[in-house]
């Protein structure tokens, strides 16, 4: 694998390569051509467990990069605190380092996270925003209660996780560091406290927002959030849970590829 590269697209090229980006090794895969559609994955999870069913048929008509976060997949982690802003000003310098003026950004529960952040930090590198299972007011109490069987089922697995720990070893630079990175990224998550609705007021992408009926975001948060939103769709997602939302590639494309390609 290349340390960098800015010729993207190159038939029978390998698809993976590192970027020298804000003092990480940060790996990226490109996948076809077309539009740039940016991919970021859930936490602890790696680009492949995230996406994989689907890549393959977004690249017939975009050119996919595929980006594993700080401490994610390939990626490793570095003596920098796990930030928002930080893993979204990464994927920016990814695209200033690939001399991409602007991408479509499609990312799911932690990369969808970023996804946002990235639509408010760099509104001019982003185009269009697909943000599955997000909720702009997270935290919930409810799921400090794992023994009630409706939080249950809207939980990973206990094969989820061992799932998810099974992918970093296989790729990861530093295995052992998995549960290092579970924390920080834990305690990230637990420390942000949403977005405001002057915030959420002030997105200028147009932007679908994707849950699964029995996701970690309450329907009535995804509408809110959805009506703060200028210039959005939500579609829900029948029967899934929130590891569920990525895993059915017919109809999570059926859902984004018109939005991805209004024009068809």
């Amino acid at each position: 694998m290349s340390e960098s590269t800015t010729t993207l697209g190159a038939m029978g090229s390998p698809p993976g390569h590192y970027a020298p980006i804000n003092g990480l090794r940060l790996y990226y895969e490109v996948h076809g051509q077309g539009r740039p559609l940016v991919l970021l994955h859930g936490g602890l999870l790696t680009l492949d467990l995230a996406f994989g069913p689907l890549i393959p048929a977004l690249a017939e008509h975009h050119q996919v990069i595929g980006v594993e976060l700080q401490g994610h997949g390939h990626t490793g982690d570095i003596d920098r605190p796990m930030q928002l802003n930080f893993l979204a000003d990464d994927v920016a310098s990814l695209l200033e380092h690939l001399n991409l003026d602007r991408a479509d950004v499609f990312g799911f529960s932690l990369g969808g996270m970023v996804a946002l952040t990235m639509g408010l930090r760099h509104p001019d590198r982003v185009g269009r925003l697909v943000i599955a299972s997000v909720d702009h007011r997270p935290n919930h109490a409810e799921f400090e209660q794992p023994d009630d069987p409706d939080v249950a089922r809207r939980m990973p697995t206990e094969a989820d996780f061992q799932g998810m720990r099974d992918a970093h070893a296989r790729v990861a630079p530093r295995p052992e560091d998995f549960d290092a990175v579970a924390e920080k990224t834990s305690s990230m998550v637990h420390a942000f406290g949403g977005w405001s609705d002057i915030q959420l007021r002030s997105t200028s992408a147009p932007t679908l927002l994707l849950v699964g009926d029995t996701d970690f975001v309450p329907l009535e948060n995804a509408v809110a959030m959805f009506k703060l939103l200028p210039e959005a769709e939500l579609a829900v997602l029948p029967g899934t849970t929130h590891m569920g939302v990525t895993r059915n590639p017919d109809r999570v494309l059926a859902t984004v590829r018109p939005f991805l390609n209004p024009a068809g």
